[in-house]
């Protein structure tokens, strides 16, 4: 079986254009539903964050009667209250690589130099590479010597900016995902909102929402040796 190793937002915020600091992290389903299929597909999991700073899930994604089940699920994952510091990660010593999304990417890994190397290679390299939601914001950095996107050209499915406008932040995002990627000459192909929405390209494989974490990550076990 294979290490994938999943790259985690280190944020607790994400800072609006009117400068509030709308709290958020990772969120809960996109990680611990790819977590718990992967491991339970006998691969071993890697967490790793930039500075190696611990992750906390978005309070918004711990709502609900399943609330406490999340907590106690999420607290017992090995290894993701001491995750490794991005800049020391060994590409070279993963069978994939995943990233989960919450609003917290959008604060952090999208404009991340060493995520969005690490990303160029693995895209370069034709390592399966997965995506979730918000977790494409570490697309928007990986930039070539040239000036162009690593991701340019390459299919992929984003939260979308209706998904943004119909969760209520829309009017006061800094700046949308989707319609980003688009201006960065990544081609987006959005579903409904809120629909089970995966695209694979070649290694890479993107989720919509976070309604696609289950299916996105059954895509990037089927691409793992």
């Amino acid at each position: 079986m294979s290490t994938v190793l999943f790259v985690v937002t280190a944020a607790r915020h994400w800072t609006l254009s009117d400068g509030t600091a709308h709290p958020t992290g990772y969120w809960a389903e996109e990680l611990l539903t790819p977590y718990r299929l992967l491991t339970e597909a006998g691969h071993t999991i890697v967490f790793a964050t930039p500075g190696g700073v611990v992750p906390v899930a978005d309070e918004g994604s711990l709502s609900g009667e399943d609330a406490d089940e999340l907590r106690a699920a999420l607290s017992s994952i090995p290894g993701l209250h001491a995750p490794l510091r991005l800049d020391e990660v060994e590409l070279s010593a993963y069978a994939g690589v995943f990233y989960p999304g919450g609003h917290g990417p959008m604060e952090d890994l999208s404009h991340d130099p060493v995520s969005a190397d690490l990303l160029t290679r693995a895209l370069d390299d034709g390592l399966p590479l997965a995506l979730v939601c918000h977790g494409l914001a570490a697309l928007v950095p990986a930039v070539r010597e040239d000036g162009t996107n690593a991701a340019a050209g390459r299919r992929v499915a984003a939260f979308t900016d209706a998904e943004e406008t119909q969760g209520g932040l829309a009017d006061r995002a800094p700046w949308l995902l989707e319609s980003t990627l688009r201006a960065r000459g990544v081609v987006v192909e959005a579903a409904e909102p809120w629909a089970d929405h995966v695209v694979v390209d070649g290694n890479l494989v993107t989720g919509q929402n976070p309604q696609s974490s289950g299916s996105v990550a059954r895509a990037l076990i089927e691409r793992l040796p």
